[in-house]
């Protein structure tokens, strides 16, 4: 199916581009349940955790707006036997619009004991990125434009993420940087190099469990994100968890939207989540909302050390 994107094709890309630039969810997407799908964020998640965690993540972002972001991540990551390094890796594919980024990243993380109590994770994580412009879902102006000279243009980049986390079994604190390398987009079939490079990212995330009684956990926890030159966006969240196995969230995504959550993990190690969004911006006028589902199994190891409750 043809979309009927009628715009020159150079300013097509730089509206996406800019786009990129300016908005967090169009360069790297967003997750809801990013308490649930911290390894995503931060490479340094991976082994602090008693057992390989194993991840598939759904987004469909703005339902009822063609051609909407959907994103899809693959992840796993775990502790060694010692519990002082961690390993991990994740597969992912965003689309929106005619473009396509899709990508892969292995990782690795050191663990330092601070006390008894605490502990300090070192994550670096690289792979490879391709972002992918589809020309079949854009019409031009000019139909002999020798830009799209095959209808599909592909920039293959080196990726990489850092990433640290201080935490303990009641309560953590953490950050990244994705796109690490900057790496600058160019197109091999066209002669216009100059539009965009991938932005480093910071994310700041942090979170406390409180232990109300045998029963119930209450865990809030936030995330701040900033790229330049757009405004700084909070992620605020409250996890209420029952027995350690059914859980309700609510959270608040500044210029973007409100969410509920829900959750159940069966028999300790299969994990389902859902998550609807209410959009908040202007966007509202056209979309029913955003819909997220995780899948999640854990092959579960001996416990050596209490880790805390980032699921």
């Amino acid at each position: 199916m043809k979309h009927n994107y009628k715009y020159p094709f150079w300013f097509l890309v730089s509206i996406l581009l800019l786009l990129s630039n300016n908005f967090v969810s169009q360069q790297l997407p967003i997750f809801s349940q990013y308490l649930l799908n911290d390894y995503a964020y931060n490479p340094a998640i991976a082994g602090t955790q008693d057992f390989y965690d194993v991840k598939s993540n759904h987004r469909y972002q703005w339902v009822g707006i063609t051609d909407a972001p959907r994103t899809y991540t693959l992840s796993i990551n775990g502790p060694t036997k010692n519990k002082k390094m961690g390993f991990g890796g994740i597969l992912y594919t965003d689309h929106v619009g005619p473009t396509r980024r899709t990508g892969f990243q292995a990782s690795y993380a050191y663990h330092l004991n601070i006390n008894s109590d605490i502990k300090l994770s070192l994550a670096l994580s690289a792979g490879v990125l391709e972002w992918k412009l589809d020309g079949h879902k854009i019409e031009l102006y000019d139909l002999n434009d020798q830009v799209l000279v095959n209808n599909v243009m592909r920039s293959v980049v080196p990726d990489a993420k850092f990433g640290f986390l201080v935490y303990h079994k009641d309560w953590f604190v953490g950050g990244s940087i994705p796109n690490l390398l900057s790496s600058k987009l160019e197109f091999s079939n066209a002669d216009y190099t100059g539009l965009s490079k991938l932005k480093q990212h910071y994310y700041l995330h942090g979170g406390y469990v409180f232990h109300v009684n045998d029963d119930f956990d209450v865990e809030p926890s936030c995330m701040i994100k900033i790229v330049t030159p757009a405004p700084v966006q909070l992620d605020l969240m409250t996890k209420i968890t029952w027995k350690n196995q059914l859980w309700l969230g609510l959270a608040y995504r500044t210029m973007d939207a409100a969410s509920a959550m829900l959750g159940y993990l069966f028999k300790e190690n299969i994990l389902l989540g859902y998550s609807y969004d209410f959009t908040t911006s202007n966007l509202r006028n056209y979309s029913s909302g955003t819909h997220e589902l995780m899948f999640g199994v854990r092959f579960v190891r001996a416990k050596t050390f209490e880790s805390p409750s980032i699921e």
